[in-house]
């Protein structure tokens, strides 16, 4: 300290040692009743320690020493309290990749149908085999990356989209030992007048596709009815031209080896000779427009517009004019004028997020159509934008000489932020961005609920996962669907995990998987997909690059997927992998290429590794016993799980043996009674 002693010796002398701030008190002779002295009641003084105040800039220079040395302390109390509660830590079991594919060029996406994976790359896509992870086949057709790929199965046949760094659409039909390529959907010869496609669904059996389109400022939606009948008899019935020459076997073709399940050799050849039907061009949907003035001049005009009731609910058929909105925006400026300065508004880039519907009590279908599709099919096309409050549904029975608009529009109170359609197609949830769910039913043809996240949340992504039941500790799937019962994880903004339950008889529940990070920020979740061979089981991305197996049921994390070698994932947000469910297992790129060979001849590889669930003995036993049984869910503990017809067949079967029971006791003791008066009959008799 840069002080120098004030008090002269005298007055040292003059202080006690020890001051108290009240009148000292005569102990009891019981210690029992000693009051407890309080140590703020003393203050010490060392005689020796009267210092003079610093001066300027001297005092400044001793805070910020002191707090230098205070926050010092504190870094390393709260590492040391870290490292401690690293080690109190129970550790997840680790396991490695069961197979390594090595690739020299990076894979952009991955895609598994049936028994294969397809991985989309530099100038195409490469074909492996899911069970012994050995290449297939090449196909390396473009000029250009492969992007993204899609792959629908279509029973023996598959079909695959393809999106390419100019972003044109090429379908792919995989019959047997041939692919055959369709046209692409939106290739031109100029240019400048290519136009994007952003995103692509393909409807479950393949019949319809859609495609999000962007070309000159503009933004809209495709939708193609896909000739799969044709398209089987064109392949099963090849007309060649009559030009063609004898048919060449490609360079880029390899001779699938023998696998456990597969004994025989197959060649996957590329038949570009044959041509295919196009598909069909049924219906190009544009973003709503913005609500602007009425251009209506009576009500009755209003009223004869939505005379069919289609596109009730949009917004778009009014009678308010121009003039009104801007009085309206006009107050909304004056009154909130401090909170909009500084403020610029963007103009939100138009997307949209589409779903195959099928036909159900909730769509109705509109009175010209004769001809459905047959079930199996789907009918609807549900699609919402972003900034719009509504969730608008078409009709795919039309052409593309029709016009255009909704057959029914199910508005919210805010504005639609995810959308998400179950695997089964059975249900569906929409968020706002108000953190508010709202859970469709759309088998039985009516709503589940309506729940609120927690404040602060706000939906990033919607997973569903199968209905698993709790027996004996373990999660199991039942043999039979199960009806209006519903269970999804919701990833929140703020890297929380929630767990939302729905079913018919009670209101929709959510509970708290994972917590918001505060100080591990590096564990936060970035990313989440359900595991569907394993009930119940959750993957988890974290930022700092972890992927883990999570139970739902209890919360915690069970085993997680890491190479031996260090392993990097370069946007744990957007991560490369593919989960597959027979066989299962799940893939995932290697974000961080590594050389391989000599130093001379180093060459640059880039992985794919394979995890397989059954090579791990505790994944394995989960797989094994998965599934409860029939009887096991007829019992008390899971009636609820059963549909109300077989719930009340069950009840009243049970009413039935209880009034047998009744009658069985009634009657004997009728008998007893019988009895026991023909023994004093007979006692009287004697007497």
């Amino acid at each position: 300290m840069m002080s120098s002693p004030r008090k002269s010796q005298t007055q040292k002398m003059k202080l006690s040692l020890t001051t108290r701030k009240v009148s000292l008190e005569v102990p009891i002779p019981t210690e029992k009743d000693w009051p407890t002295d309080n140590d703020g009641d003393y203050i010490f003084l060392d005689v020796n320690q009267g210092l003079d105040s610093l001066p300027q800039p001297y005092r400044m220079i001793n805070k910020l020493v002191n707090l230098l040395f205070d926050r010092s302390w504190e870094i390393i109390e709260e590492r040391d309290a870290l490292r401690e509660a690293e080690s109190n830590r129970i550790q997840p079991t680790v396991y490695p990749p069961t197979e390594e594919i090595q690739l020299n060029k990076k894979p952009n996406c991955m895609a598994v149908c049936q028994d294969f994976l397809f991985i989309g790359g530099a100038k195409g896509f490469s074909i492996y085999n899911l069970y012994n992870a050995k290449q297939i086949y090449v196909w390396d057709k473009l000029k250009v990356d492969v992007t993204s790929i899609c792959a629908t199965d279509l029973g023996s046949e598959m079909l695959l989209a393809l999106v390419d760094e100019m972003g044109i659409i090429r379908l792919l039909y995989f019959y047997k030992d041939g692919i055959f390529l369709s046209k692409a959907i939106n290739e031109v010869d100029d240019a400048s007048k290519q136009v994007a496609c952003l995103k692509m669904e393909i409807s479950q059996g393949g019949d319809f596709a859609a495609f999000l389109l962007q070309g000159a400022g503009d933004v809209w939606l495709d939708v193609y009815k896909l000739p799969k009948e044709t398209w089987l008899k064109e392949v099963g019935h090849p007309q060649f031209p009559s030009n063609s020459k004898k048919k060449v076997k490609q360079p880029n073709t390899l001779d699938l080896l023998s696998t456990d399940t597969l004994e025989m050799d197959v060649n996957i050849n590329f038949k570009g000779e044959i041509k295919l039907s196009l598909p069909v061009h049924i219906m190009k949907i544009k973003p709503p427009k913005p609500i602007t003035g009425t251009t209506f001049k009576s009500p009755l005009e209003v009223f004869a517009k939505i005379e069919d009731c289609c596109g009730l609910g949009s917004g778009q058929n009014h009678f308010i004019k121009e003039s009104q909105w801007e009085q309206q925006a006009e107050l909304f400026n004056a009154s909130y004028k401090r909170y909009l300065e500084g403020e610029l508004e963007e103009e939100p880039v138009s997307s949209a997020t589409f779903h195959f519907l099928f036909l159900n009590s909730i769509i109705a279908m509109p009175t010209e159509v004769k001809n459905p599709n047959p079930a199996g099919v789907p009918c609807v096309l549900g699609v919402r934008w972003t900034g719009s409050h509504n969730f608008f549904l078409y009709s795919l029975n039309r052409t593309l000489k029709d016009k255009v608009e909704p057959e029914g529009v199910w508005p919210c109170a805010a504005p639609i932020t995810v959308s998400r359609l179950s695997p089964s197609a059975s249900y569906l949830v929409l968020a706002c961005e108000d953190g508010v769910l709202t859970l469709w039913d759309l088998v039985e043809g009516f709503p589940l609920g309506v729940i609120a996240l927690p404040e602060g949340c706000f939906c990033r992504s919607i997973h569903f996962l199968k209905y698993f039941l709790v027996h004996k500790g373990q999660n199991m799937y039942t043999e039979d669907p199960v009806k209006s019962r519903m269970k999804c994880v919701v990833l929140c903004t703020d890297a929380s995990l929630h767990l939302v339950e729905a079913n018919r008889a009670q209101g929709p529940t959510s509970h708290v998987l994972v917590e918001r990070p505060v100080k591990h920020l590096d564990e936060a979740i970035c990313t989440v997909a359900p595991v569907l061979p394993l009930p119940g089981m959750l993957l988890t991305f974290a930022q700092n690059g972890c992927v883990c197996l999570m139970d739902v049921t209890k919360r915690e994390v069970i085993c997680a997927f890491a190479p031996g070698r260090d392993f990097h994932l370069a946007a744990p947000w957007t991560p490369v992998f593919v989960v597959s469910s027979q066989p299962p297992c799940f893939l995932l790129r290697d974000d961080s290429p590594h050389e391989t060979g000599s130093t001379d001849d180093a060459e640059i590889q880039n992985s794919v590794f394979y995890f397989k669930f059954e090579a791990y003995p505790f994944l394995k036993k989960i797989l094994k016993h998965g599934t409860i049984p029939q009887r096991e869910v007829e019992s008390m503990a899971f009636s609820q799980t059963l549909p109300l017809e077989i719930r009340c067949e069950h009840l009243l079967q049970k009413r039935f043996q209880q009034l047998e029971k009744n009658q069985m006791k009634a009657h004997d003791h009728w008998v007893r009674l019988r009895r026991y008066s023909m023994f004093l009959q007979k006692l009287n008799f004697r007497k």
